[in-house]
């Protein structure tokens, strides 16, 4: 029987605690040998950096990795409250735990995540094996989170209305030699009718730019080449602080941090988008020249009704400007097809946009209702089958459209950052792959040099596809560097959490603090 601490008594600061017992016993072995622990990620990047904190977290606190095919003494589910079947996919994994647990006395099993926010303590009452919930503002406490439940033998949810420490300040085992997120906001202050996100991020605060830039400049001190800057809406980057400029700054601050190769950044507004951040991606020679800005749809009745705030001009506007900018400017998009009350004529707007916008490729929805959102309300929602039909002839069109782009690379060089698992034919035809610097997929021929993920490779492109490029001749160059070393040994980096500072812009001056070292 659950017993629940309503958030409005003192003790509890905020928090919705429940605390249900009838656990097992675990094993003073178990308790005396290092833990293992395995994580397990839903959903978006941001999801994928939180996951990169739990684990620093978890080794922080004497876990260790568990290897392959080994069993876990900690299991955590990073979920997703945004994705379709969300729900399904966090009981089925659970579900499919569970005689594992039975099999394993002293296991326990935590969830966290935008789902977890979202449904709390129902989770336990549905999974009663399930040992830590937790939520999106409190991922830092896993760890105290997982010893009560195994000190007191019962379940502890805990959930934060607001931000408990901001995400950066926590430490971060990254899964990557060579690339890595960095965090410079969390949540949103938009309300589009469709999206749960701000009610599970919570309103958006944003990091200080020195901390930004220390955290990069770590990363780059343990031999990362490529950062990417992540926020919900990464381009109103300073409206907490109030400089409108702030974005822009910072990119071009980025840019003067040695070592740094490749800068990415996902995903902007269109609302937010501003001339001075075209100029500082054109301008500053490390900041790739790949956009992703969300369309969601070409017609402004339907982003009227989804409260989007900006129309087809202005968005068609700012893909023009970038262009202009940077003619080979890759641009990728979000949109939705079937939002509740789409016409036909609305949705041919939307094929309008994305044969004039070109784009390289596009992340394509069917709407699904989400509980909690207006949109989940509106009349007028579409049949399935109207909605399959139109999420078709979208991935027709674009498919067209990505198709014909690439075909005018064949014949050109391009410089690929390698990367691991890309391609799911490599081994078959003994390519490797990896990104471009406009973000594309390229699957290359190694051609006998010892090329490793990490390392860069310059190649011509020798065929096109409309989701990637091959490059099957010899790579006109190999450039062997410190992320490839750290692949090859095991190597990845792990940074310490990088405190609230003053705002400020420029080189960052690196200390130990923040330079982390590397863990295999």
């Amino acid at each position: 029987m659950a017993e629940t601490y309503p958030p409005s008594r003192p003790e509890s600061c905020g928090r919705t605690t429940s605390k249900v017992s009838t656990r097992s016993h675990v094993p003073l072995a178990v308790e005396m040998s290092t833990r293992t622990y395995q994580v397990r990620t839903f959903g978006c990047q941001m999801n994928v950096h939180d996951s990169e904190r739990l684990a620093g977290l978890l080794e922080d606190a004497g876990y260790a990795p568990a290897t392959d095919n080994a069993v876990p003494d900690v299991v955590v589910l990073n979920t997703c409250a945004v994705r379709e079947n969300a729900d399904n996919k966090l009981y089925g994994n659970l579900g499919h735990l569970r005689p594992t647990k039975l099999a394993n006395p002293g296991m326990q099993i935590a969830v966290g995540g935008c789902l977890a926010q979202k449904d709390r303590g129902d989770i336990v009452r549905k999974a009663p094996w399930v040992d830590v919930v937790f939520g999106t503002h409190n991922i830092g406490s896993l760890p105290v989170l997982l010893d009560r439940a195994r000190h007191n033998e019962r379940a502890e949810v805990e959930i934060l209305e607001s931000l408990d420490v901001f995400p950066s300040t926590l430490p971060a085992r990254r899964d990557s030699a060579h690339s890595g997120w960095v965090s410079i906001s969390v949540g949103c202050n938009n309300t589009c009718t469709f999206c749960i996100v701000p009610s599970l991020r919570g309103r958006e605060k944003d990091r200080r730019p020195g901390d930004v830039l220390a955290e990069v400049a770590a990363l780059v001190a343990e031999g990362v080449l490529e950062v990417t800057l992540l926020g919900q809406n990464v381009n109103s980057y300073g409206v907490e602080f109030g400089d409108r400029l702030a974005f822009g700054k910072l990119l071009r601050a980025c840019g003067e941090v040695d070592g740094l190769e490749r800068v990415r950044f996902t995903s902007p507004h269109p609302k937010d988008f501003t001339d001075d951040v075209i100029a500082a991606m054109a301008e500053t020679p490390n900041v790739c020249h790949q956009l992703h800005m969300p369309l969601q749809s070409g017609s402004d009745r339907v982003l009227k009704a989804m409260r989007r705030s900006y129309r087809q001009a202005r968005y068609l506007s700012i893909i023009d400007k970038v262009r202009a900018a940077m003619p080979d400017a890759a641009i990728t998009t979000d949109i939705i097809v079937g939002f509740p009350g789409e016409t036909e004529e609305d949705f041919e707007e939307t094929l309008n946009v994305v044969r004039a916008a070109r784009f390289s490729s596009a992340f394509t929805f069917q709407y699904s209702k989400r509980p909690g959102t207006p949109a989940a309300v509106l009349p007028d929602q579409l049949p399935k089958e109207v909605v399959q039909d139109r999420f078709d002839r979208l991935i027709a069109v674009q498919e067209e459209v990505s198709w014909a782009q690439n075909k005018e690379l064949v014949g050109s060089t391009v410089e690929v950052l390698v990367s691991v698992g890309e391609g799911r034919k490599d081994a078959d035809t003994r390519r490797m792959s990896g990104r471009a610097r406009d973000g594309r997929l390229v699957h290359f021929a190694p051609s006998g040099l010892d090329v490793r993920p990490g390392d860069i490779v310059e190649t011509t492109v020798t065929y096109a596809a409309p989701h990637h490029l091959v490059a099957d001749g010899a790579p006109l160059s190999h450039r062997r560097t410190r992320a490839g070393d750290h692949h090859e040994a095991g190597v990845r980096p792990k940074t310490s959490g990088v405190g609230l500072g003053l705002p400020s812009f420029g080189p960052p001056e690196v200390s130990e603090q923040v330079t982390g070292c590397p863990t295999p």
